[in-house]
């Protein structure tokens, strides 16, 4: 790949996606031209053509011809198809074309890179972790898998001093980052679409975790097994988080790494994994500031989360409704459980949208066992994302699996199933459109208070 700079003019190919959409605003940002498309309009599309990008949202090529191969960089996701249309006619043109994940690894290559990996949390660890950064006046570039409450923004630019960067593993994305320190939230397996198994998903960790030069700057979660430094719960170890509670409605934690000691460091996130997330962020943070740990304790209180993770949409004493990108059973354990800390009297009821056929046979067991535990399970027909469907794998075969309490609604019926639960606490849950059902579901409760 040639060096960045050569390159005056950028286009995106699934530029609305959230990875995406912060390397497009890097380059905007870096004072070069960039377009992009994306099937469908969005939120996220429109504040970026807010921002001086140009976005299409049809396959025609007519008016791609006035770029050149030789000054324009063609960058695309990784569930893009090698036969989409747009892709192919650059390609034949003979433009440079890379994966988004490609091109991350080139701009923080060479530059200290704190990267967050893992099944779950990571993009709620790297916010935290560039809120710290920013807190501290720190010159750093984030780029987020979130839209971050405290910026409203996936992207987190002071300079370039450092960058801070969410280290997917799809597709081995995280295997391009040249990063000098890391942590590995979880290491559930999933993608196996991909991976086929769970070897070879926990090799791929393996050769991540290799990337570090040094061990001791790989903080990993308590159950993940790789080399590094486990965080331990309630021990006397080197790397800990003891004491959680929760006082005037906050969770409060000790943390300890090495010399430095923080003691009751208060979080507004809910739940035991997002005071895992914070004490990872703490961790990478101090041990690349540590004269700055003091202050990284107290911004942890002024963190006000990500979009879709945990958002109390509605709050009263009638109703609480929550909206969550859970789409993994050990996430959707993790919104249960804090649901259960928080409102222990309370029926609960989950609406749920499987995301990916081959997710929603490869873990049938775990969501059928996660998903029983709510009161009452409505499920929406399964998100296909990048899939064909798969015979026999569908929302109705995993209904039948949790039981009576559970029925499969359609996306239309879900204020009606809502009312008629009785349930005080409602989860929307998924990684597909259900973000779209959370807002009309708002709108009509609102309206017809």
């Amino acid at each position: 790949m040639k060096h960045l700079t050569s390159y005056k003019t950028i286009f995106c190919i699934g530029i609305g996606g959230i990875g995406m959409s912060a390397i497009a605003r890097y380059f905007n940002n870096n004072n070069a031209k960039v377009f992009g498309y994306d099937r469908t309009a969005s939120k996220l599309t429109q504040q970026l053509e807010l921002e001086g990008i140009s976005i299409q949202t049809s396959l025609d090529t007519q008016h791609l011809k006035p770029l050149s191969p030789e000054d324009t960089l063609v960058i695309y996701t990784a569930a893009i198809s090698q036969q989409n249309e747009l892709l192919t006619y650059f390609k034949s043109k003979g433009f440079d074309c890379y994966k988004r994940a490609r091109v991350l690894g080139e701009i923080t290559k060479d530059k200290p890179t704190l990267a967050i990996a893992g099944t779950h949390g990571k993009t709620t660890t790297s916010a935290i972790l560039a809120h710290l950064l920013f807190e501290a006046q720190i010159n750093f570039t984030g780029f987020l898998g979130g839209v971050v409450n405290n910026f409203d923004s996936n992207y987190i630019s002071t300079g370039c001093d450092l960058f801070v960067v969410e280290a997917d593993e799809f597709d081995r994305s995280f295997l391009y980052l040249q990063p000098t320190k890391a942590c590995v939230i979880a290491q559930d397996p999933d993608h196996l679409d991909i991976y086929e198994t769970t070897e070879q998903f926990n090799q791929t960790f393996k050769e991540f975790v290799q990337l570090i030069p040094d061990s001791s700057h790989v903080f990993l979660g308590p159950q993940v097994n790789l080399n590094g430094i486990n965080l331990e719960l309630n021990s006397l170890g080197k790397f800990t988080l003891s004491n959680v509670k929760v006082v005037d409605e906050a969770f409060q934690f000790d943390f300890k790494l090495n010399d430095v000691e923080l003691k009751s460091v208060r979080s507004n996130l809910p739940g035991l994994h997002n005071c895992i997330n914070s004490a990872l962020a703490l961790a990478l943070a101090i041990s690349e500031f540590p004269e700055k740990a003091e202050v990284f304790a107290k911004a942890i209180s002024t963190f006000k989360g990500i979009k879709r993770r945990f958002n109390k949409v509605i709050d009263t004493e009638d109703l609480v409704l929550i909206d969550d990108y859970a789409h993994h059973p050990t996430e959707i354990e993790a919104v249960y459980q804090t649901l259960k800390e928080l409102y222990p009297n309370k029926r609960k009821m989950v609406v749920f949208q499987p995301h990916l056929f081959s997710r929603t046979r490869d873990f049938e067991t775990d969501f059928t066992s996660v998903l029983k535990q709510f009161d009452v399970v409505a499920l929406l027909e399964v998100y296909p994302a990048r899939e064909a469907p798969i015979k026999g794998v569908n929302s109705t075969f995993l209904a039948q699996k949790i039981g009576n309490h559970a029925k499969v609604i359609s996306k239309e019926s879900i204020y009606q199933e809502v009312l008629s639960s009785q349930c005080e606490v409602v989860a929307m849950l998924g990684a597909g459109d259900i973000g779209v059902e959370v807002s009309n579901l708002t709108k009509q409760l609102k309206t017809n208070v």
